[in-house]
């Protein structure tokens, strides 16, 4: 170890090793990239503008929205870059504000999908309770939770990594600076740090997924008892993509941030993030909100010019559209 030289860049090897599928990678993630930005900006936008979108559902989805933007913008950008320029050097300060800003925006977007779940389970399983447990102070506490979580987890994760030394070869096997291929790279005993990030994460991972399913196990068990077969089949084909996502979500996050660095494979670790980095976000625009008359609506309101203006804060009853909706609040 003495004749080693401790690293003060990384190269990122970016999509693939082949140049050729380097080249073509890049212009598929950069229109994916593109139609995530737009349906996720579009969503807040909706949200944001429309009255009748001031439920708790659509707060926590702008949320959301605003999470799978800043989580795409943190890795793919850089990387597309670099794939055109040519230049795949990052510094290891540079290195650690990424994987920083993405541990973050990943773990702030499970306690989000929780809170979520947690949303629809009330108001189909307690529609009589909804409003005084979803009230606008819980769900603004929610959020704070969410946020707060991710960054203390973030930075739990940022100093169990980076207070490893690094040494060369300084090549990170990926398209941005991520836990297991950083863990590869050290130049010292790494287990101690592999167990603490191993427990920290199946923590966070496995409480947030358990939560997540009891929701939907309850919304589920719910719905079926539903007696008209129309509302009965929509509501569990909203439900089962809900849930779709959701299973894709952790599967893939689960299998880069849950299993020991000697068996991480750089091929896997790759597909595996394109899932739950890049799919996933893209999804979300999709699954969550676009398959919703309500959503649906107020975006081409907005898009024809017709918004309605914001008001006051109050409270009014609204008729359940979209896995029940008890209450609206107006901004």
């Amino acid at each position: 170890m003495a004749n080693l030289t401790v690293v003060s860049a990384f190269i990122l090897q970016g999509f693939s090793a082949v140049p050729e599928i380097q080249l073509l990678s890049a212009a598929a993630f950069l229109l994916i990239y593109l139609a995530a930005v737009l349906g996720n900006f579009s969503i807040m936008a909706a949200v944001t503008l429309d009255t009748r979108l001031h439920t708790p559902m659509y707060f926590f989805l702008k949320h959301l929205s605003l999470v799978d933007i800043c989580s795409m913008s943190t890795t793919l950008p850089r990387a597309l870059v670099a794939t055109v320029v040519g230049s795949q050097e990052i510094s290891l300060p540079a290195c650690a504000c990424q994987l920083f800003a993405f541990v973050c925006l990943g773990s702030t977007e499970c306690f989000l999908i929780t809170s979520m779940a947690y949303d629809r389970c009330l108001a189909i399983y307690r529609p009589l309770r909804y409003g005084a447990a979803m009230s606008a102070q819980t769900c603004i506490s929610l959020v704070v939770v969410a946020w707060g979580g991710g960054l203390l987890f973030s930075t739990f994760h940022t100093a169990n990594t980076f207070s490893l030394p690094f040494c060369g070869p300084n090549v990170i096997d990926h398209f941005f600076c991520d836990i297991p291929p950083l863990l590869r790279l050290a130049c010292a005993q790494a287990e101690a740090h592999e167990a603490a990030g191993f427990a920290a994460s199946g923590c966070v991972i496995m409480t947030c997924f358990a939560l997540t399913l009891l929701s939907y196990i309850r919304i589920l068990a719910t719905v079926v008892q539903i007696r008209s077969a129309t509302g009965r089949q929509k509501a569990l084909s909203t439900c089962s993509a809900h849930l779709a996502t959701v299973l894709l979500f952790y599967g893939t996050g689960s299998s880069a941030y849950m299993q020991p660095t000697a068996h991480y494979s750089p091929l896997q670790g790759r597909l595996a993030a394109v899932f739950y980095s890049i799919l996933t976000p893209t999804l979300n625009p999709l699954i969550y909100s676009l398959r919703n008359k309500d959503m649906k609506a107020a975006l081409w309101r907005m898009f024809s010019g017709v918004i309605l203006r914001p008001g006051t804060w109050t409270w009014e009853e609204c008729s359940f559209t979209h896995l029940g909706c008890p209450l609206r609040w107006r901004f």
